[in-house]
């Protein structure tokens, strides 16, 4: 392709292949050292032979490749604190029946649960060991008093708890999510726990308090509580106050993206700060002044939204493009992509594997790409409708380029979303400029009644679109089956379609065949994998159930007979993760046979004194008050399980029991669902 002609796209290619290679299969320290410092050498001396000779040699460019790949494996390697000898999961195993006090800074605030304020924290001391490292720290919610503010330190005794894994299978892993922000551990305590220890100052402090202190000044003017939400969503980056139902329909009405400070939001801010700054250009150095303010204006901007991910990416993006237009040379947008990637991804290497960092790349790069084609299929002379136009196209493409990977990881898709993108795009550039002048006449205590007012409403409006467009059901389609061979199948597909669009060649058309084959291969690659005649035992807290597969066909049992199975999050889950076709209630049976195997129900009834009868599977359920050394003895089950319907101290004590006999036991709240496949 003559996109790879470009050197930085490929060196970035190669980062990204070594930060693949050393997250997923992680190769010894030392090693990586000896191979790094043997390349660079190799790479010096063939750069001078070269030099000498006047020949030009592919062995460079191999060698080069290769070096970047091993970096990109380092970076990984080095970027991960949890091996240090000073992370404090080193020195917290010596405290097993002791309570420590633990020191830490509160770093980042979260969105609260309906039980706990959360944090994520800066693990300074274990007693009075200086350690370093992240946790996640839950508060229980107290209305009496205030939340906790970054930069504040504070002790409270404490003990880490590891991060559960899901217990389901196709949940959501939090524990991998946070995992890549290096957060292993997590505490737990009461506000009367925690003793405020000092106050430190770090650049994010700053930016928490600049957006405190800006919030409290909007709140004088009586905004609503959902439109001062999204206003801090929009122009700080703050999504956390945003309210559930809010946020469930902005996801709804595909307009979520907003919500996120992104390139698109960027580029706006771009545009209006070089209006604001053009006058400078009329002086001696103005130019490069106007380029120095353009470039702290956006970094300030991004600090204040908390440097995210989408905020990162835009802002390095921008300032590139801001530097080379003062120099007055040609950027190339696949290059300025590539080089934003490349420098974001050398200092935040796991950036790769987060959503938001995926999508937005894969954004702009469909618009870069995809747009100039659609919008050459039409061409207005009136200007609004050329305007819309323009929208409409930049949504397509971008939706083409995100839509396998939201639906590989939501597995949502809103059919509205050309609609409600073309009302709200154009909004959004308003909502920007005039909230800029809003803060700003704030902060200085100048801000009419009538401009606060008439941007309230604005954003009230926006909002009771969105609420509409989410509540058209019938174009909003959920659960949607799409595995990772659909996921590659599909990118296959559309870019072979954008090359046969840009040209009808024999290559174009072979390329275009060969992207169908790839969807008819994920159809056979994902029947073949399916599960099948399976029975599982999920996890459910305070209930049992169970799911009976066969033949694409998912029966459910379930206690809680107010709920219907479709509407069961873990179901849904699975049913959409396999693929699977349809879902019936069943009842709950005392005895599931399959083929040559059993498995007996024990409830609270605690019926099970069949002697001659010994089945392979024991459950558990319901905390049934029995001897079970006499069940076992009695049944001679090859294997006990326990699901969440059953007391904890219950389960500990068969646990135990199990453990002394020597029998397999399996409690679904510690090791999740257990499948019988038959």
């Amino acid at each position: 392709m003559p996109l790879l002609n470009f050197s930085i796209i490929k060196l970035t290619i190669c980062l990204i292949t070594g930060i693949v290679i050393g997250y997923y299969h992680p190769l010894n320290h030392d090693l990586v050292i000896y191979v790094l410092s043997l390349l660079l050498i190799l790479l010096v001396l063939v750069g001078v032979i070269s030099n000498q000779t006047l020949k030009k040699t592919i062995w460079f460019a191999v060698i080069s490749y290769l070096l970047f790949i091993f970096i990109g494996v380092f970076i990984v390697l080095n970027y991960s604190l949890k091996e240090s000898k000073h992370h404090f999961l080193k020195h917290i195993s010596s405290y097993q029946d002791t309570l420590p006090t633990i020191t830490f800074c509160i770093n980042k605030v979260l969105k609260p649960n309906a039980y706990n304020t959360k944090y994520v924290v800066d693990i300074l001391k274990v007693n009075e060991t200086k350690v370093r490292g992240k946790a996640l720290l839950h508060v229980k919610k107290d209305s009496l008093i205030h939340a906790l503010k970054v930069d504040e330190v504070y002790l409270s005794p404490g003990k880490f708890k590891a991060i559960s894994p899901p217990l389901n299978p196709y949940q959501f892993n939090y524990k991998a999510y946070l995992a890549r922000q290096h957060i292993y551990m997590q505490l737990f305590t009461e506000n009367q726990n925690l003793f405020k220890a000092g106050q430190m100052y770090t650049v994010f402090g700053y930016a928490e308090r600049v957006r405190s202190y800006i919030h409290s000044k909007l709140k004088k003017y009586d905004f609503n509580s959902d439109e001062l939400s999204i206003i801090s969503a929009l122009l700080f980056g703050q999504r956390q106050n945003v309210s559930k139902d809010m946020h469930e329909h902005y996801v709804n009405a595909g307009a979520v993206h907003i919500l996120a400070v992104s390139g698109l939001h960027i580029g706006i801010i771009l545009l209006i700060l070089s209006q604001v700054f053009r006058p400078l250009e009329y002086l001696r150095y103005g130019k490069i002044l106007k380029v120095i303010l353009l470039i702290t204006s956006l970094w300030c901007f991004a600090i204040i939204a908390g440097l995210s991910a989408s905020v990162t990416r835009a802002v390095t993006m921008f300032s590139i493009v801001a530097i080379a237009s003062s120099l007055k040379r040609p950027t190339n947008v696949y290059n300025t992509l590539a080089i934003s990637m490349f420098f974001i991804l050398l200092f935040k290497p796991l950036y790769l594997f987060e959503i938001g960092f995926q999508l937005s790349y894969l954004a702009v790069f469909s618009i870069v790409s995809i747009d100039p084609l659609l919008y050459k299929l039409h061409r207005s002379k009136y200007w609004l409708i050329d305007k819309l136009w323009r929208i409409l196209t930049v949504t397509i493409a971008a939706q083409l380029g995100i839509l396998p990977l939201s639906l590989f990881y939501f597995h949502k898709f809103q059919g509205l979303f050309f609609f409600s993108n073309l009302v709200i795009i154009p909004v959004l550039g308003l909502i920007l400029g005039m909230g800029m002048l809003v803060i700003i006449l704030s902060v200085l205590n100048v801000l009419p009644s009538f401009v606060a007012d008439s941007y309230n409403t604005i954003i009230y409006r926006m909002n009771q679109f969105v609420t509409w467009v989410s509540n058209l059901d019938t174009f909003f389609f959920t659960d949607i089956p799409f595995n990772h061979f659909w996921l590659i199948a599909s990118y296959i597909t559309i870019i072979a379609l954008v090359q046969l669009l840009i040209k009808a060649t024999y290559h174009t058309i072979t390329f275009t065949l060969v992207g169908l084959l790839a969807i008819q291969l994920a159809h056979i690659i994902t029947d073949l994998k399916r599960t099948q005649n399976t029975l599982i035992i999920f996890h459910e807290y305070r209930h049992t159930l169970i799911g009976d597969l066969t033949h694409n066909e998912l029966k459910v049992a379930h206690t809680n007979k107010d709920i219907e199975p479709t509407q069961i999050s873990t179901i849904s889950d699975f049913a959409v993760g396999n693929f699977v076709k349809t879902i019936t209630k069943d009842s709950l049976r005392p005895l599931y046979m399959f083929n040559d195997k059993s498995l007996l129900v024990v409830d609270s009834l605690c019926v099970y004194n069949i002697s001659s009868f010994h089945p392979d599977y024991v459950l558990l359920r319901a905390s049934p008050k029995l001897n079970l050394n006499r069940l076992i003895d009695t049944l001679k089950p090859g294997y006990i399980i326990a699901d969440g319907s059953n007391y904890k101290s219950y389960v500990s004590h068969w646990k135990s029991i199990c453990r002394k006999r020597k029998l397999p036991f399996h409690h679904t709240d510690e090791m999740g669902a257990y499948f019988i496949a038959y």
